[in-house]
């Protein structure tokens, strides 16, 4: 069964997949994930081994010299379908007590120009380094404010406040934040002949190694 963490992983990915147009050579080992996710190595490990068994990520051969390299990239279709269909399920929101913290959902700046913020607290990331005020809205790990703060990630960030919209907004915020979710990971695989011998072929029996 997926973790909260391992959406977070899922969207770190799909941020450098679609900054990258695709480029599997712009992946991070699971090291440096860890590093930028602010978690642990096995933390990574263990949820990228979910991610495949759920679907969610493909292994894909990659020639590196004379040997062979396995990736695990996203499976778009997966990841659409389970991002907008099931982590509101999965991971409900109950927003909480009024705090400062770092503008989400609705709120996030990705939305200024398209929806209309009223007089009610906004939900926010409790963080001491936020600059907002408003109802706690917890993030689907709690180490997305530090990871944001010491490696900022423009894209990352949109993705996880349209992930929160859609958790927790209402019926006209979770369509516009459908709209731009696809919008932001509709990256086309430039892979080309050579680098990859499959774009999405599962490597049955290979195990999810540390990097």
């Amino acid at each position: 069964m997926l973790k909260p963490q391992d959406i977070v992983i899922l969207l770190k990915i799909l941020s450098i997949m679609t900054l990258s147009k695709g480029n599997p050579d712009d992946l991070l080992s699971q090291n440096q994930l860890a590093t930028h996710l602010c978690m642990s190595a096995s933390e990574v490990n263990a949820g990228i081994k979910r991610l495949v068994l759920a679907g969610l990520l493909g292994p894909v051969l990659k020639k590196d010299g004379n040997q062979n390299k396995i990736l695990f990239l996203p499976i778009k279709a997966a990841c659409e379908e389970c991002l907008i269909s099931g982590v509101k399920y999965y991971f409900p929101v109950q927003l909480g007590a009024y705090t400062r913290g770092i503008a989400t959902s609705y709120a996030a700046p990705i939305f200024e120009k398209l929806i209309l913020v009223g007089n009610d607290p906004i939900p926010v990331w409790p963080s001491a380094e936020g600059d907002q005020r408003g109802l706690a809205l917890e993030p689907l790990y709690s180490s997305v404010p530090k990871s944001l703060a010491q490696y900022p990630d423009p894209l990352f960030y949109e993705l996880l406040v349209l992930i929160d919209a859609i958790r927790s907004g209402r019926a006209r915020e979770r369509n516009i934040a459908i709209k731009l979710l696809r919008e932001r990971i509709n990256y086309e695989q430039q892979a080309s002949a050579g680098k990859l011998e499959s774009s999405d072929a599962r490597v049955r029996g290979k195990k999810v190694g540390k990097s």
